[in-house]
């Protein structure tokens, strides 16, 4: 999903807009919709958004008034304007596109086509530069991608202590005490892991083997995590896990 916001002062066209939006393309997920420059600069900071559709002209200030307060715009733009004299402006911010008012769906569908290229490559970038970066590395200095909802952090592989499955999500725990939230499923990272000292101890819990404290074969069997976390062992893996802790 891309994360996207709208800031237009215009109800009909901000309507109009979503609308056009939610047929046309599902995978853009609208987080905020905005109508003045203060407002729309407060959302963009605090929900740091991949796409942002931007009236020029609000009654507060403008477009321009508001991309000038923010240090580092590394999300896409499409313009909205009645005024075809601001292309050009538009085009030194770096936007994708503009769309003059009223929109067009043709219009509109072109800019969002490009916008979701542009968004995929920089998707693709981060991912192949993680790849370079990760090859001859040693297992222990391999580092993670973790999309969580506002953002992708990549995360030292040695730092993760245990991730724990919830539904369709999956929370990791590292040892500087945080707590992550990903929303792929447990056994996606169990694949991932798997040749890295994790190992699967309970349906809903993958544990770095590394990371392990001490066990105790009381109440069917359970492990202490080094944050003092405890981690029921699943009556049909005991063998295995047994057997694994025997070998570190």
């Amino acid at each position: 999903m891309i994360k996207t916001i709208l800031v237009e002062d215009e109800q009909h066209n901000r309507e109009l807009l979503e609308r056009l939006l939610s047929q046309n393309f599902p995978n853009l997920n609208i987080v905020h919709k905005g109508t003045n420059v203060a407002d729309g600069l407060q959302a963009i900071q605090y929900h740091q958004p991949e796409l942002v559709f931007l009236d020029i002209e609000m009654p507060d200030g403008n477009a321009f008034d508001l991309l000038s307060k923010i240090a580092d715009i590394n999300f896409e733009i499409i313009f909205i304007t009645a005024y075809d004299h601001y292309a050009l402006q538009a085009i030194r911010f770096c936007a994708i596109d503009y769309l003059l008012k009223p929109i067009k769906v043709e219009d509109l569908l072109k800019a969002v086509q490009k916008v979701q290229h542009n968004i995929h490559l920089k998707w693709e970038n981060t991912r192949l530069k993680q790849l370079i970066q990760n090859i001859d590395k040693k297992a222990g200095d391999k580092r993670l991608a973790l999309p969580t909802a506002d953002k992708t952090e990549f995360i030292p592989i040695q730092e993760i202590i245990r991730c724990q499955g919830e539904n369709n999500y999956t929370a990791f725990h590292l040892a500087s005490g945080r707590r992550l939230l990903v929303s792929k499923t447990l056994k996606e990272f169990e694949e991932i892991l798997q040749d890295y000292d994790f190992l699967r101890v309970h349906q809903s819990h993958l544990v770095n083997l590394q990371m392990i404290q001490s066990y105790h074969k009381n109440q069917g069997g359970y492990l202490i995590m080094v944050d003092g976390s405890q981690i029921s062992i699943s009556r049909h893996r005991k063998d295995k896990v047994l057997h694994r802790l025997m070998e570190l």
